[in-house]
C-alpha cells in the first residue's frame, strides 16, 4: 500500500514538471516597436537605418536576411507536438515603379540561421535542388509581388502559407474583409504603405491563419487565408529560428520592417502604431508652395531671359519627344522615358555598345533611379525590322513571366526609332561557352543540363502555359542567354507569333536560322511549336557536341550535325559525339539522353517529334524516353532534303534567314 502511495505521489510530481514545462514555455515573447538599439542577426544587405527601421533590401538589386538571435523550441517537452504561436509585424514594400516590382518578402521558421545557399527567385529562403524537400523544415508567410507560373502563383499580389516549398499551400489576392459591411477591399503590396500582418497558429487543430490589413486599422475578425497542416512533423526537433528574407528582381525595391511582435502560446503582443520608425518618402517631392508666390516676381525681373528659356525648352522637347499610339495603352509594357534611357547610356555612346545588327545597335545601360543595368535595344527606322517585329516583341514578351525568359522591363519610341529594354544578362550568350577558344572558360557538363532543362521549361511555357500560344522561330544558342548563376534564358522574340490555344497559325512567310529550320517550314513557311521543338532538337546536339548545326568535313562537303550524330548511333558509337573538352567528366546516362532525345525532336517528320510537355517529363525522369530503332532512323537528313526539293546539302548555309540580329548583343558577350 505504502508503495502504491508512493508510486501516485511520483505520478503527480512528473504531471507537476510537464505543466511548468508548458507554462514557461509560454513566456518566450517580445514586441519591437522599431529596430533602433535591438540585438538582431542580419546578412546580405540587410540593415537598421538611423531611425531604426529594418530594411531587408534597399534600393539596389539584392537580397537579405534578419533573423531573432537566439533560436527558439516550439515542441512540448512531454508530447513533442508544437505549441500555438503567433507574430505580428508591420511591413511597407516600395518599389521604384508605381507599378511592378518583383520577387517579394515573407516571415518564416526555419532550423538555421545559414541561407546563403539560396536564390533570388526564391525569396532568398530555397533554391531549385531543394524547392519541396521535406527535410527542409521550413514555415512562412509570402508577401508576393512577382506571378511565378513555376510555383502555381495566382497573381503578383498575393498573400501564402508555405510549407518546404516556395509552392503555397494556400494563397489569397492582397486584402481584408471589412467586419462591418462583410466587403473584401483590395490592398496592393507595393503601393509603399505601411500594413499589417498577422498569422496565428492553433497547436490543438492545426490550424494556421493569417490575416492582413492597413495599418492602424483593427485586426479584421476574418483571416485572408487559411490553412491545416500539423507544424509538428514540420519543425525540427531541435530549436529553430524566426525572421525575415526578402529579395528583388530587376526591379529596384526596399521591402522594410516597421515593428514586429511573438508569443508562444498567447496571442502576440500589441504593437503601438504611433511608436513605430516613419518610412522613407516614396515619389516625388511635392511642389514648393514659396516657389509657385515667388515664380511671377522672378519671371518679371528676368524678362529678358524668358526668350532663350523658351528655345532652350523647345529644343529640350524636340531632343526628348516620344511617339505614343493606342495599341500602347492595351499592351504596352512599363514605358520608360528617352530621357532616361539617354542618361542610362551616356547618351547611347560607342563605348556602352554591345552588339551591333541588322536591327541597329544594343546599348549597355545604368538606370538613373533604380541603378539597374540594362541592355538597351535600339532599333532605327531604316531597319529591316520595323514596326511589325516591333509591336510582337513587346506584346509577347512584354507579358512573359518565366524565369527561363529573358525579361523585358520595358520599351520607348521616339520619333523613327524603337527603343526595347532588358534585364542585362551578365554571362554573354551560350554560343560563346560552346565554341570557346584554346585557354577560355567552357561549361561543365552539370550546368550544360541545367541549361537545357531551363530552355525546355521555358519553350513549354511559350507552347502550353501561356495564355497564348507563343512559337519564338529562332531558338539557337546566341539567343540563349545566360544571368549571373548561369541559368540559361530564351532571348530575342524578334521573330515570335502568338495565337490562340487551338487555333492554326497563319505564318507563312519563312524566317529563322539555316540549320535549326525544319523541313515542313521550309516546304510551307508555316511555323509551329513542332518548329520550335525541331530546332531544340538541334540545340541538344549542340550543346553536347559543341559542333555547329552545319559542318564542312576535310573534303570541303558540307553536312548536318543531325546526319553525323545519326552516323554514329547507327555504328554505335554514340558516346563519340560527346564534346570532347568535356573529356571523362560528365554523366554519360544524361548525355546519351540528351543526344537521343536531340535526335527525336529534329526528327525530319512532324509527327515522330514529341511535345515540349513529353520533353520536360523525359528531362525529369517522369517518363521513359521512346527506344530509337533503325527503322524509325532510316534516313539521313541531306537525303530527306534532297527528296523534297529543299536547299541542297552542299550549298553554303548563311548565317539567318532573317535581317534581325542575335539576341546576344544584349549580354557582355559579343
Amino acid at each position: 500500500m505504502h508503495q502504491m502511495k508512493h508510486k501516485s505521489f511520483l505520478r503527480y510530481i512528473i504531471f507537476l514538471v510537464f505543466i511548468f514545462s508548458d507554462f514557461a514555455a509560454s513566456d518566450d515573447q517580445f514586441v519591437y516597436h522599431g529596430f533602433a538599439g535591438v540585438n538582431i542577426t542580419m546578412d546580405g544587405n540587410a540593415l537598421v537605418t538611423p531611425d531604426g527601421l529594418l530594411e531587408l533590401t534597399n534600393d539596389t538589386v539584392n537580397l537579405g536576411h534578419a533573423f531573432y538571435p537566439t533560436p527558439l523550441n516550439f515542441h512540448r517537452q512531454h508530447n513533442g507536438t508544437v505549441q500555438s504561436f503567433s507574430v505580428s509585424f508591420v511591413f511597407a514594400i516600395l518599389s521604384v515603379h508605381d507599378d511592378i516590382s518583383a520577387d517579394g518578402m515573407a516571415f518564416f521558421v526555419a532550423p538555421t540561421k545559414n541561407l546563403s545557399n539560396t536564390w533570388a527567385q526564391y525569396i532568398g529562403l530555397l533554391n531549385s535542388r531543394n524547392d519541396g524537400n521535406t527535410s527542409n523544415h521550413m514555415f512562412a508567410v509570402e508577401l508576393d509581388t512577382l506571378q511565378n507560373d513555376e510555383f502555381k502563383d495566382i497573381d503578383n499580389n498575393h498573400v501564402g502559407i508555405n510549407i518546404n516549398s516556395l509552392t503555397s499551400l494556400q494563397a489569397h489576392h492582397s486584402g481584408y474583409t471589412d467586419d462591418k459591411s462583410g466587403f473584401f477591399n483590395n490592398l496592393t503590396l507595393i503601393s509603399g504603405k505601411a500594413m499589417q500582418v498577422w498569422a496565428d497558429y492553433d497547436g490543438e487543430t492545426t490550424q494556421i491563419d493569417v490575416t492582413l490589413a492597413p495599418v492602424g486599422a483593427a485586426k479584421p475578425v476574418r483571416p485572408l487565408v487559411s490553412a491545416t497542416s500539423n507544424l509538428s512533423v514540420i519543425f525540427n526537433k531541435d530549436k529553430s529560428y524566426i525572421g525575415f528574407s526578402a529579395t528583388t528582381g530587376a526591379i529596384s525595391t526596399r521591402h522594410c520592417v516597421l515593428g514586429w511582435s511573438f508569443a508562444i502560446n498567447e496571442p502576440a503582443p500589441s504593437i503601438d502604431i504611433s511608436k513605430l520608425p516613419k518610412l522613407p518618402r516614396h515619389g516625388p517631392k511635392p511642389h514648393s508652395k514659396v516657389l509657385e508666390i515667388t515664380l511671377p516676381i522672378a519671371t518679371a525681373i528676368f524678362v529678358l531671359t524668358v526668350g532663350l528659356v523658351i528655345v532652350l525648352l523647345i529644343y529640350r522637347r524636340l531632343r526628348y519627344k516620344e511617339v505614343k499610339e493606342d495599341w500602347e495603352v492595351d499592351f504596352g509594357p512599363h514605358r520608360f522615358s528617352f530621357k532616361d534611357l539617354f542618361h542610362a547610356t551616356r547618351g547611347f555612346r560607342k563605348k556602352n555598345i554591345l552588339g551591333v545588327g541588322g536591327f541597329g545597335k544594343v546599348y549597355k545601360g545604368v538606370l538613373p533611379k533604380s541603378k539597374v543595368e540594362v541592355a538597351v535595344k535600339r532599333v532605327s527606322h531604316e531597319s529591316r525590322q520595323g514596326m511589325k517585329e516591333f509591336i510582337a516583341e513587346v506584346v509577347s514578351i512584354g507579358q512573359l513571366r518565366h524565369r527561363s525568359i529573358v525579361p523585358l522591363l520595358g520599351y520607348c519610341r521616339r520619333q523613327g526609332e524603337l527603343l526595347l529594354v532588358y534585364d542585362y544578362m551578365s554571362n554573354g550568350s551560350l554560343n560563346k561557352y560552346l565554341y570557346s577558344e584554346e585557354g577560355q572558360p567552357s561549361l561543365i557538363w552539370s550546368r550544360r543540363f541545367h541549361i537545357i532543362k531551363g530552355v525546355a521549361s521555358g519553350l513549354f511555357y511559350l507552347h502550353e502555359k501561356w495564355e497564348k500560344v507563343v512559337i519564338h522561330r529562332d531558338i539557337k544558342p546566341s539567343n540563349i542567354l545566360l544571368d549571373n548563376e548561369m541559368n540559361g534564358r530564351i532571348g530575342d522574340f524578334g521573330l515570335s507569333r502568338l495565337y490562340d490555344h487551338g487555333t492554326d497559325p497563319q505564318t507563312t512567310h519563312m524566317v529563322g536560322t539555316m540549320g535549326y529550320l525544319a523541313p515542313e517550314l521550309v516546304r510551307s513557311g508555316k511555323a509551329s511549336p513542332s518548329t520550335d521543338v525541331f530546332a531544340f532538337g538541334i540545340l541538344l546536339l549542340e550543346i553536347t557536341c559543341a559542333q555547329r548545326p552545319v559542318k564542312q568535313n576535310a573534303q570541303g562537303s558540307q553536312h548536318t550535325l543531325m546526319d553525323w550524330v545519326l552516323e554514329h548511333w547507327h555504328n554505335g558509337s554514340l558516346m563519340e559525339t560527346v564534346d570532347p573538352k568535356l573529356k571523362d567528366d560528365y554523366n554519360s546516362d544524361e548525355a546519351c539522353l540528351v543526344l537521343k532525345l536531340g535526335l527525336l525532336c529534329s526528327h525530319p517528320f512532324v509527327s515522330a517529334r514529341p511535345t515540349m510537355q513529353q520533353v520536360m517529363q523525359y528531362l525529369e525522369g517522369d517518363a521513359t524516353i521512346p527506344e530509337l530503332t533503325s527503322t524509325h532512323f532510316s534516313f539521313t537528313m541531306r537525303a530527306f532534303t534532297q527528296d523534297e526539293g529543299f536547299e541542297s546539302p552542299n550549298m553554303a548555309y548563311p548565317q539567318s534567314t532573317s535581317s534581325i540580329g542575335t539576341f546576344s548583343s544584349l549580354s557582355g558577350g559579343r
